[in-house]
């Protein structure tokens, strides 16, 4: 009796590939397609590697002889890109027939499997599916997580949460409480792979500098918001400015991230309880007070928010 877990993929998983034999990656296409897969192919080792944090694949199907770059150092090379993590499954594949050596070497490298496409697509096709439904599983556990798993912040909906419990504490006490929302911006023509890096190092920096008392989380993977208790207007533009100055004067980390430049936006109330606003407003205010201050002329780098 079978197992297998058949039931259609709540979303269509990507599956990435990397191989520079045409004739491959049309009988790859023509197998997953119709199990409901969608599928991008590359050529060379360096092009899945600036594509694939972007792409943000189910599953990685690489190639272990690539025409430019060793497949194993190809793999270590993903495992380390934040975006994907290894939580992405990588599988490195052959159109000729795998050894015990390849496949232990494979694995050592932190690849999920090593596969000769020599057999049937029957078999190729249960693997992946299994390694697919792991994959969307957890991407599914980790969306509804409150916490960011590679930065450590909070998600977007740790801050929703995050914002309703402190707008709680402050209407009881007559506090003030204040949302500033960060926008990154690397130099125009920036390579993915180094734009994405130049993020992570702010959401390291604003993890390491900010005050104990506030929450901070990551919107999307450039904008960050802080949720700051006990602060009015005045309080928003110093703490915007303090980070802004910080993350733009930050040493840039290994691997030539150019400078960056920030925008801010922030809503501030000084007394919740005398004027009480929604929670999700707070950061959807300061959002929009962010998107005013990129408009291009503007010429304003923090702006409040005009209701």
């Amino acid at each position: 009796m079978s197992v297998v877990d058949k039931t259609p993929f709540f979303r269509h998983p990507l599956a990435l590939i990397a191989n520079a034999e045409e004739w491959l990656n049309q009988s790859l296409e023509s197998v997953l397609e119709p199990q409901g897969y969608r599928v991008l192919a590359v050529s060379t080792g360096r092009q899945l590697l600036e594509r694939a944090a972007a792409a943000g694949p189910d599953l990685i199907l690489l190639n272990a002889h690539l025409p430019d770059l060793d497949g194993l150092q190809v793999c270590q090379a993903l495992l380390q890109t934040p975006a994907l993590g290894r939580h992405t499954p990588i599988i490195l594949i052959t159109s000729t027939q795998a050894t015990k050596q390849q496949r232990l070497a494979a694995l050592r490298v932190g690849a999920w499997d090593y596969l000769s496409l020599v057999p049937d697509a029957e078999e190729l096709l249960l693997k992946l599916g299994t390694y697919a439904r792991a994959k969307l599983e957890l991407a599914r556990v980790l969306e509804e997580s409150t916490v960011d798993q590679a930065s450590g912040l909070y998600s977007s909906r740790g801050l929703e949460r995050r914002a309703g419990e402190l707008a709680a504490d402050a209407f009881r006490r007559h506090a003030a409480l204040a949302c500033v929302a960060l926008g990154v911006e690397v130099a125009a023509g920036a390579p993915e792979p180094t734009a994405l890096a130049a993020f992570d190092s702010v959401a390291a920096l604003l993890h390491a500098r900010g005050r104990t008392s506030d929450a901070i989380g990551r919107l999307n993977r450039s904008d960050f918001a802080v949720l700051a208790p006990a602060t009015d207007a005045a309080g928003a533009v110093k703490l915007a400015d303090r980070l802004t100055q910080a993350i733009e004067t930050a040493s840039p980390p290994a691997g030539g991230v150019p400078p960056l430049r920030v925008r801010a936006g922030y809503k501030a109330v000084a007394d919740w309880h005398a004027t009480p606003v929604a929670p999700l407003d707070l950061l959807e205010h300061a959002s929009a007070a962010l998107r005013q201050a990129r408009v291009p002329g503007d010429g304003t780098r923090i702006r409040g928010y005009e209701s």
